[in-house]
């Protein structure tokens, strides 16, 4: 059995998270189709976009280890995504659908806030001070992401699901 390290575990998380942004680009777009407050529909559509950039600066990252990217199923972003899509069959055409959906999104970004402060923390333990940068900036947007999420439903979308 080969030696495990920190590095090895780096990896291996890396390649988790590269397979989680591209499954959350998908569940995006869905989502997006499924909201009724438009602008809930709209930070969909502009997370979407800004996970597009992130999955980009994870090759980025890859290439600066001097690995291959590549992705590997991602058993916790499967169920959090198959929690969303629970929430949009179930709660299709009821006001309670966006407060879910927006809790489902919020699920998401808790699971890569925590992904992606652990690999930052990890990089500049093994001295990987441009990736470190590189998972720094995504982490910060994916923070941002949650707070513009956490406002949205407690001056909006919340209120409307109790109607």
């Amino acid at each position: 059995m080969a030696n495990k390290t920190l590095d090895t575990l780096f990896h291996e998380t890396l390649k988790d998270i590269y397979y989680a942004e591209r499954k959350i680009t998908t569940a995006l777009r869905k989502m997006a189709r499924a909201a009724n407050n438009p602008d809930l529909k709209s930070a969909f559509e502009t997370h979407e976009q800004e996970t597009q950039g992130q999955y980009e600066r994870l090759q980025d990252v890859f290439e600066l280890i001097g690995k291959r990217a590549q992705g590997k199923t991602c058993d916790a972003i499967e169920g959090i995504i198959a929690e969303g899509q629970e929430i949009m069959e179930e709660f299709k055409d009821s006001p309670a659908l966006d407060a879910g959906l927006l809790a489902a999104a919020q699920a998401v970004e808790h699971y890569e806030i925590s992904r992606y402060g652990t690999l930052k923390s990890w990089a500049l333990q093994l001295g990987m001070k441009d990736a470190a940068k590189l998972l720094d900036q995504t982490l910060q947007e994916e923070l941002a992401t949650d707070a513009k999420l956490t406002k949205l439903a407690e001056s909006v979308v919340n209120e409307a699901a109790e109607a």
